[in-house]
C-alpha cells in the first residue's frame, strides 16, 4: 500500500524546516508549505505505519473549512498548490491551543467520570452522562507542548503567566466560539453534531490568524444527528466520526502512549480499514466524493508542486 511517510525535499530559497507529528513544513521567510504526510498519531505518539490517503483527506477538508469561515476570522492560506500540500503566511502561533466542547465526550468526559466537576477553570454540573450536550459550549485550552503532552490549562493560568495577552485571548475566544457555531451549522447540513474541536492561532504582521487545520476527523469529534437523542436515552454509545475509534483499537490492544507500552502490530488490513475510513470521513463531513490522488511519483510531483507555486509568489 502507497502512502507518503515523510518528505525530504531541499527547495531553491527554502530558509528551514520542521518535521512534526504528521506534517513535515518547509519555511520560505514568510511564507510556508505544509505537506500533509499520510502519518498518524495517537495518544501524542506517531504510529510506525503510514496511511494511505490520510494526508488528502485532511488536506481537502481543512481548506473546504478554511474557505468556509473566513468571513470569521483571516486564516493562513494562500494555495492549495497539490492534495496534500498547502501554502501560506507563516504566522507566529499562540502557545495554547483553543479546544471548544459542545458536548461531554472523550477527554473531557474521562476527567468527568474520574470525580472532577471543573475542566480548565470552567464547572461541569453534576448528573451529566457521557456524551450528553452541555448547557453551553465551554472553551478548554491546552498548552501547546513542542514535545510531549499538551497539558490542560484556564483562562486564569494562560492570563496569569502572560502566556496571551488579555486583550489578544479575548478574541481567540470570540473567534472560538464563532467558529464553532459555524461548523456546528455545516456539520448539520450533513446530518452531523460537531461535538468538540480545537482551533489554533497566530499573528502575522500583527494580526490574528486562523492557522492549521480545522473541521478534520483528527481535530474534531462528530455524532450523527440521526438516532442522537435515542441512543441517549438508551445510554448507548454514540455513532462517531472522529480518529476516536484509533485511539479505541489502540487502547483494546493495551496501548495509552504510557510508558513502557508497546503499539500494536499495525497489520495490512488494520491499516486499509484505517484509510477506509478517512476516505467514508471525508465523504460524510464534507458531502463530496474524494478523489484519490495518485500515488505515481506522488513525492516527485508534490515537489514541482510547491516550487511552482513558491515561485509564482516570490514573482
Amino acid at each position: 500500500m502507497e502512502a507518503i511517510k515523510e518528505t525530504n525535499f531541499s527547495f531553491a530559497n527554502q530558509t528551514g524546516f520542521y518535521r512534526g507529528k504528521v506534517r513535515d513544513v518547509y519555511y520560505f521567510e514568510d511564507r510556508l508549505a505544509v505537506v500533509a504526510t499520510d502519518r498518524i498519531s495517537a495518544f501524542d505518539v506517531v504510529l510506525p505505519r503510514p496511511i494511505p490517503y490520510k494526508g488528502q483527506v485532511l488536506n481537502q477538508i481543512a481548506s473546504l473549512f478554511l474557505t468556509a469561515t473566513a468571513d470569521i476570522v483571516p486564516n493562513w492560506v494562500i494555495a492549495t498548490p497539490d492534495p496534500s500540500v498547502t501554502i501560506g503566511y507563516r504566522c507566529e502561533p499562540f502557545k495554547v491551543e483553543m479546544v471548544i466542547r459542545g458536548y461531554l465526550a472523550g477527554h473531557a468526559w474521562r476527567e468527568y467520570k474520574a470525580g472532577k466537576r471543573t475542566l480548565c477553570g470552567v464547572s461541569l454540573p453534576d448528573g451529566l452522562r457521557e456524551n450528553d450536550k452541555l448547557p453551553e459550549p465551554i472553551i478548554t485550552p491546552t498548552t501547546k507542548a513542542d514535545e510531549g503532552h499538551d497539558e490542560d490549562i484556564s483562562r486564569e493560568e494562560i492570563l496569569a503567566k502572560k502566556i496571551v495577552s488579555e486583550e489578544d485571548y479575548l478574541k481567540l475566544e470570540d473567534y472560538t466560539r464563532s467558529l464553532f457555531a459555524r461548523g456546528t451549522a455545516l456539520a448539520k447540513e450533513q446530518g452531523l453534531i460537531l461535538v468538540d474541536t480545537k482551533y489554533e492561532f497566530g499573528k502575522y504582521n500583527g494580526q490574528i490568524y486562523l492557522i492549521d487545520e480545522i473541521h478534520t476527523p483528527d481535530s474534531s469529534r462528530y455524532f450523527y444527528s440521526e438516532g442522537y437523542a435515542e441512543r441517549q436515552e438508551k445510554g448507548e454509545p454514540q455513532r462517531q466520526l472522529s480518529k476516536e475509534f484509533v485511539r479505541q483499537w489502540l487502547i483494546e490492544n493495551g496501548f495509552q502512549g504510557k510508558e513502557g507500552q508497546t503499539v500494536p502490530e499495525m497489520t495490512d488490513d488494520v491499516v486499509q480499514q484505517i484509510s477506509e475510513r478517512y476516505i467514508e470521513l471525508f465523504g460524510m463531513v464534507t458531502g463530496q466524493k474524494f478523489e484519490k490522488m495518485n500515488y505515481n511519483e506522488v513525492l516527485k510531483r508534490i515537489e514541482q508542486n510547491v516550487e511552482k507555486t513558491i515561485f509564482s509568489l516570490k514573482g
